[in-house]
């Protein structure tokens, strides 16, 4: 008889098999379809729906997926979000046309080609001081419009038969401070400033879990896991030495999901691009229950039976299909193929939630979005391995 997507969803969480592995797509800046693929993806399939934006923010560019597509993308998860106040998103959809977009941090993003976004908007990039972070004017975490859509949401969410993933957009502390100063301005600053890096590591981090808790409080108990996350990794290496995270930033993670795990029982998802391999172990320690996206283009990461082998027992992954190489620029059989091996391996005994490797980007095609679904829905099939395959 089969699960339904909570149920499997709960059980590959558990580390035990269902009857199919669980697909994630479309719920987070993390997990999520850009918008021109999404709607390359309802002409495809003859879907008439409005486009909508994830956090309610065209300049991120992240679709929030209708539902009649995201039933036919076969995912087993719906998400909760928060948004940034009203007044913040009223200012920006009432600014001049091209002007630069601003959330309630004082950090945004400067129009680079029409209707494409990049983070410049740097507050703080020219601060040195703690002084200059003790007077910064934080946001207001207890501004009721971020959430007062939560508890209803999440109630009608958790009476249904979907797994709830809750996707507070919390840049975490490290990458918050990339946005406020600039990725080579701060990583700068931790080498060579450490005392100021970490005054204003701290102060977000503080305003982050003044967040998280009102958060988790409208959720009540209406969820399954909760996403967090900071990006550690680049394509080769970390952005920083293992030395240097687990004096600085490993505390204030491990705080962070302290915090969480005192007001839920929901599993912890961790997202951090790049190769995070040497720090796998270390999330694991603070209570990190799923790792995403499993960058496996990337250093060590892309040796998944090692991955799986080492820390399987202790972590789910979520993600994995190579959104580097292969769902941009391979045909619908190599999406296939690479979802095959990738089920095969991290796929046995669960703890593997399928997806790409990080939001789908502007350069996927839409016939391979569904290949790697159909893939999964057929592939995925436990027991794995059998006549599922094809």
């Amino acid at each position: 008889m089969p699960l339904t997507p909570r149920e499997r969803v709960l059980t590959a969480l558990d580390h035990e098999e269902p009857d199919r592995v669980p697909i994630v797509i479309g719920v987070s800046n993390a997990t999520g379809i850009k918008i021109d693929p999404y709607r390359e993806l309802k002409e495809l399939i003859g879907i008439d729906a409005p486009d909508e934006y994830l956090y309610d923010w065209p300049e991120l560019g992240t679709a929030a997926v209708d539902e009649e597509t995201m039933l036919r993308l076969h995912a087993d998860v719906r998400g909760v979000l928060d948004v940034e106040p009203a007044d913040i998103i009223e200012r920006n959809r009432s600014r001049p046309p091209h002007s630069d977009y601003v959330n309630s941090w004082g950090s945004g993003a400067k129009e680079v080609r029409p209707g494409e976004w990049f983070p410049m908007v740097e507050p703080l990039a020219d601060a040195s001081t703690i002084d200059e972070v003790d007077n910064y004017p934080w946001p207001d975490m207890a501004d009721p419009s971020r959430i007062a859509h939560v508890a209803q949401q999440a109630k009608e969410l958790a009476g249904g038969d979907y797994a709830v993933i809750a996707t507070p957009w919390l840049l975490f502390p490290l990458e918050r401070a990339f946005a406020m100063q600039g990725m080579e301005r701060f990583l700068m600053n931790m080498a060579l400033s450490p005392d100021f890096a970490e005054a204003l590591l701290k102060r977000i981090a503080e305003s982050c879990k003044e967040l998280m808790v009102h958060f988790l409080e409208a959720l009540d108990g209406n969820l399954d896991i909760i996403k967090i996350g900071d990006d550690l990794g680049t394509q080769r290496s970390l952005l920083m030495s293992p030395e240097m995270y687990r004096s600085v930033l490993k505390p204030i993670h491990a705080e962070f999901i302290e915090l969480i795990k005192r007001h839920t029982d929901a599993k912890v998802m961790f997202h951090s691009c790049g190769d995070v391999y040497p720090l796998v172990g270390d999330l694991v320690e603070i209570g990190v229950d799923i790792l995403n996206p499993v960058q496996t283009s990337a250093g060590e990461l892309s040796d998944l039976e090692r991955l799986k082998s080492q820390f399987g027992k202790n972590l789910t992954f979520c993600g994995a299909i190579d959104s580097h190489r292969i769902l941009p620029h391979g045909t619908p059989e190599d999406v296939r193929t690479e979802v095959d091996r990738v089920v095969q391996i991290l796929g046995p005994g669960g703890g593997y939630l399928a997806g790409a490797v990080h939001t789908i980007m502007n350069d996927v095609p839409a016939e391979n979005i569904l290949a790697m679904v159909d893939a999964i829905e057929e592939i995925g099939r436990y027991p794995l391995g059998g006549s599922n395959r094809g």
